[in-house]
């Protein structure tokens, strides 16, 4: 039996904790599944159930797994790997194996985890865009689930800059959301997409907050951008907390429910941020701030353009309110829109209103 077989035999396990003292306790998968029932409950931790388990997976052929990857296109790294993510490595239960498309870097180390809800405000969404870019412009690597909402503004936003890794709740061959695909290619291309669980694994619930723990795991860091009292985000802070990672989080109006979570954590003493500037001076990265926004400015931007694009903001504001604010009539200010729109400097959201791009 090869040692990749062995090593997706101990990941079916689903017991990271187990499975790495076994490892640390035989020295390789391989022993693992020769050694003795009586042996492994000399392991710390094991039962005779999980050796039951155990013994039951040496029987099973992982051809498909192996399949799965291969055409995935991705591979494993092991516990014994030395490019095993330092970070997690540190963590209580990291987990045995982990399945990736794409590479992992030294780099990694210095890594930001940027969650929030799945329906973020336009905000919400806008800065965890640009914070992101702003980290890995700054040679951070972000990190999230890979889920609708922040996780994917905060994914996309870091491949403008740099690097991003998406950690899965299912597994690697598997995109979930399945409108994602795009963006874990892109992603895969200059990052990595990861998984602990083997492939063909579906995105049970249960799964994700188990998923959550290598988000935080994986970064010095995590920064809550939208989230309510409670859910995915709030977990992956909570389990921050117990791994003594940083914890960040952006303010919000108070008539926002997604903005209760980071409220919560701000007055339980996680620190505001409202720049990737704020994440950098405490994990200690050097530089000016990052440059956005009118610098990037076309020259030939008319003067109605521009009197729109110093009006706008991240908050959507309707087209009647910036006709009015901005003085213009109807017609020229639809117009500068239009063309602000096509240029990639506003974009337009639902209700008729408009934010600054960044």
């Amino acid at each position: 039996m090869s040692a990749i077989e062995n090593w997706i035999r101990l990941a079916k396990l689903e017991s990271p904790k187990k499975a790495v003292a076994l490892v640390e306790y035989f020295g390789s998968a391989d022993e693992i599944f020769v050694a003795k029932p009586s042996q492994m409950m000399e392991v710390s931790g094991m039962t005779a159930k999980a050796s039951e388990k155990l013994g039951a997976l040496a029987m099973q052929p992982v051809d498909e797994e192996i399949a799965a990857l291969d055409k995935a296109d991705a591979h494993i790294v092991n516990w014994l790997d030395p490019g095993y993510p330092v970070n997690l490595r540190q963590i209580y239960d990291p987990p045995p194996v982990l399945f990736i498309k794409g590479d992992l870097r030294e780099s990694d180390r210095q890594a930001v985890a940027v969650v929030g809800t799945r329906k973020p405000s336009e905000y919400g969404k806008s800065m965890a865009f640009k914070i992101s870019r702003d980290l890995a412009r700054m040679g951070c690597t972000v990190v999230s689930g890979g889920a609708r909402g922040v996780d994917t503004a905060a994914h996309t936003g870091a491949l403008q800059g740099g690097r991003t890794l998406v950690v899965l709740g299912c597994g690697i061959d598997i995109a979930y959301p399945y409108e994602n695909r795009g963006l874990f290619m892109k992603a895969a291309e200059s990052g990595a997409v990861i998984s602990e669980f083997v492939p063909g694994i579906k995105p049970d619930a249960w799964r994700f907050p188990a998923r959550n723990r290598l988000v935080s795991g994986l970064s010095l860091g995590v920064f809550v951008v939208e989230s309510g009292a409670s859910g995915g985000a709030m977990i992956t802070a909570m389990v921050a907390g117990e791994q003594n990672r940083e914890i960040w989080a952006l303010p919000g109006t108070t008539d926002n429910p997604f903005s209760d979570g980071p409220h919560r954590l701000i007055k339980d003493g996680a620190r505001l941020v409202d720049s990737a500037e704020d994440i950098l001076t405490d994990i200690g990265v050097a530089g000016g701030p990052c440059e956005v926004g009118v610098a990037a400015l076309p020259d030939n931007i008319s003067p109605e353009q521009r009197i729109i694009l110093e009006l706008l903001t991240l908050h959507p504001k309707h087209m009647e309110e910036i006709i009015v604010e901005c003085k213009l009539s109807s017609a020229a200010a639809s117009s500068a829109l239009t063309m602000l729109e096509m240029v990639g400097l506003v974009r337009r959201v639902p209700g008729n209103s408009y934010v600054r791009a960044v």
